[in-house]
């Protein structure tokens, strides 16, 4: 393979492959994965920190290992990035933040702990929404990153940089968190695969918190595949974390490659077919992979769900209240030093009522079991993601909170695992897709739907046409 144009193409399970036969070094990959981000980053702002002689010594390290019959596991010389509130011992954890550009973290996060002892190379620190929240602001000390499908739109949030890595193939796969939507966000708009895992099931020790009981950590990936190995890596029970689950890691691949024969699968289309902002692009593709779900052998039901509205104004309240939490004492003392958007979505925090947030978790344990009851009698819940494809930059307003179209928060409120896959493209050549929602720490079952319907549709087998920009 052509060490410029191929070896991003390279999926984690193929470039291991070829590391463990001796036919490609970690070096290699990773010097290639360099120059890559050394040609488009310019144009997409994906990286706030670029960690060069780190990766070179990882893969250098890798290389000697895999070579002398070490194998740490499916990451082992695989480069990858952190969303920058990651934090990592000796490199700065800015959360794209004023406040945070001096923070140099003592050790490394659970996560990151776990991907540098299972072999994986660091390649830097990735854009994000300040503190995980607020939007693409122009205040900040590091510009937003842009969506490399059209520059002058948005990639999603908060883990934007993450997207925009991966769909641009300078890592395959990468670290983001997942309060309200933003794994899945980003996967919408950029095209890519998008995992929140179940609430507890990967840990949060060392990321920096936007809301402590929405919080949820997992992967960015170019495939179902690749997200499945990431989790390998980062999952299991961490005691430090309070809210970490104390329950066994599975085999994420092992159902991968299977067919949906004797799954039943719920499509609550009531849920968003009304819903103010839709596009009937995202409703055809919803269709349409139904449809093929239903080819590979799985039983598709109509139901319904409670109204979107209630998860989004029980989950915002509880983001909301527990983000001022976590950033009361700045906010009043430093307010000037935070970007206009995340500030304006933080200080309504400060005016929440405990009657308010009671109410909002009484309601919170009411939507769990509605999700939960239709996950007694099926396999898992398809529903869209994003409602319309990615907005353009300029269109977010500078004054108060945009209510840019996503599908997302009702699953960071009851918990449930789900799983962003691309649907295909609107006639602006963005990008769109669904979520796949499945029973707690199953994610097997939800990695398998996802797999199957990516082997039938395909939409990952077009990436974003940037190398005439590198050979610019």
């Amino acid at each position: 393979m052509s060490a410029r144009e191929d070896l991003h193409e390279l999926s984690i399970a193929e470039a291991g492959t070829r590391l463990r036969a001796g036919t490609l070094t970690s070096t290699a990959l990773t010097q290639h994965a360099l120059d890559r981000i050394a040609a488009l980053d310019p144009l997409l702002n994906a990286f706030i920190t670029v960690t060069k002689e780190r990766a070179l010594a990882d893969a250098d390290r890798a290389d000697r290992e895999l070579k002398s019959g070490i194998d740490k596991g499916p990451m082992h010389g695989i480069p990858h990035a952190l969303k920058d509130i990651y934090e990592t011992a000796g490199i700065r954890t800015t959360c794209h933040s004023k406040l945070m550009l001096d923070h140099v973290p003592k050790e490394d996060g659970t996560a990151a702990a776990k991907l540098a002892a299972g072999g994986a190379v660091l390649l830097g620190k990735l854009a994000t929404h300040e503190f995980a929240i607020g939007g693409p602001s122009f205040d900040l000390p590091f510009p937003p990153a842009r969506n490399p499908w059209n520059r002058d739109h948005f990639s999603g949030g908060s883990s934007s940089g993450s997207g925009v890595a991966v769909a641009s193939g300078m890592v395959r796969t990468a670290m983001g968190s997942d309060t309200g939507g933003s794994i899945r966000s980003p996967a919408a708009y950029c095209g890519i695969v998008g995992l929140k895992p179940t609430y507890g099931r990967v840990s949060r020790r060392g990321v920096f918190p936007l809301s402590y009981t929405l919080d949820h950590c997992g992967p960015l990936t170019w495939s179902v595949e690749d997200a499945a190995l990431t989790m390998q890596v980062v999952s299991g029970h961490d005691p430090l974390d309070p809210a970490s689950a104390d329950v066994p890691v599975p085999n994420f691949s092992a159902e991968l490659g299977r067919d949906l024969t004797g799954l039943k699968l719920a499509y609550p289309r009531s849920f968003f077919v009304g819903v103010n902002g839709i596009s009937p692009e995202v409703i055809a593709g919803a269709d349409r992979a139904v449809q093929d779900l239903t080819r590979l052998g799985a039983t598709v039901a109509e139901i319904k769900l409670p109204d979107f509205e209630l998860f989004n104004a029980c989950g915002r309240l509880i983001l909301t209240a527990e983000a001022y939490t976590v950033h009361e004492e700045n906010l009043i003392k430093r307010g000037a030093d935070y970007g206009r958007l995340s500030y304006q979505r933080m200080m309504p925090g400060a005016i929440v009522s405990a009657a308010d947030l009671i109410q909002a978790l009484r309601m919170r344990r009411e939507l769990h079991d509605a999700v939960a009851r239709v996950l007694e009698t099926h396999d898992a819940i398809v529903t869209v993601n994003a409602l319309a494809p990615a907005i353009r930059l300029d269109a977010f307003p500078v004054d108060g909170t945009l209510r840019t179209p996503g599908h997302t928060i009702p699953f960071n409120v009851t918990g449930h695992p789900a799983l962003a896959v691309p649907t295909g493209f609107a006639k602006s050549g963005l990008p769109i897709g669904l979520q796949i929602v499945g029973r707690p720490f199953d994610e097997p079952t939800v990695l398998r739907i996802g797999a199957a319907y990516e082997s039938v549709a395909q939409w990952t087998g077009k990436r974003p046409q940037l190398e005439l920009a590198m050979a610019g």
